[in-house]
């Protein structure tokens, strides 16, 4: 069933490094704050780093909890699901941090990534991972993916820069618990 592993070895990079969906649970420290767990996917906007970190490409949307809830306390894990071939539940507790786009460490983060989708990117989340874990997965359903989706690309392709400012201001600069999230425009 479960098991604890030490590191990321090759296999296990793998494994993570093929899903093409993973998802991310941040919480504040408030007991009455909002947990969140959000989705992300995209071809080449998931890297390991080492045997113990990860990181993965944080692009303008709707909501900033994810950056709100590690600037407050660094509390990450990133769950991977096998959808398909045999059934497996990858976790990967850690202390995240944020690398916003003019951050020194940026752009050589970055070239870790697919060269691909770069409007819109507001951050790299690095996690070092603390525990890795995984389980059965045995109730995961069986899904084939029909590929990613283009949307968030289309949506970013008719956007000037400014606008991305603009919205990093307006939408991205608290949570939905008035935490501080963006600081200023990335």
């Amino acid at each position: 069933m479960g098991k604890i592993h030490d590191a990321i070895g090759d296999r296990l990079a793998r494994f993570l490094l093929d899903q093409p969906v993973f998802f991310v649970g941040t919480a504040p420290l408030a007991g009455d704050g909002h947990v969140n767990v959000s989705p992300k996917g995209m071809g080449g906007t998931f890297a390991v780093l080492g045997e113990h970190r990860v990181a993965y490409l944080d692009y303008t949307g709707s909501g900033v909890e994810t950056i709100a809830h590690l600037r407050e306390n660094g509390r990450i894990v990133l769950m991977f699901c096998a959808f398909d071939g045999p059934p497996n539940i990858v976790r990967l507790h850690g202390a995240g941090r944020v690398i916003l786009t003019d951050d020194p460490e940026f752009d050589e983060l970055r070239a870790h990534f697919s060269k691909e989708r770069t409007l819109g990117q507001r951050a790299i989340i690095v996690v070092d991972v603390r525990r890795i874990s995984d389980s059965c997965g045995f109730s995961v359903p069986l899904m084939d993916v029909r590929g990613d989706r283009d949307l968030l690309d289309r949506y970013h392709e008719r956007r000037d820069p400014g606008y991305f400012d603009d919205y990093w201001l307006t939408r991205n600069s608290t949570s939905i618990d008035d935490l501080p999230g963006l600081p200023t425009a990335p």
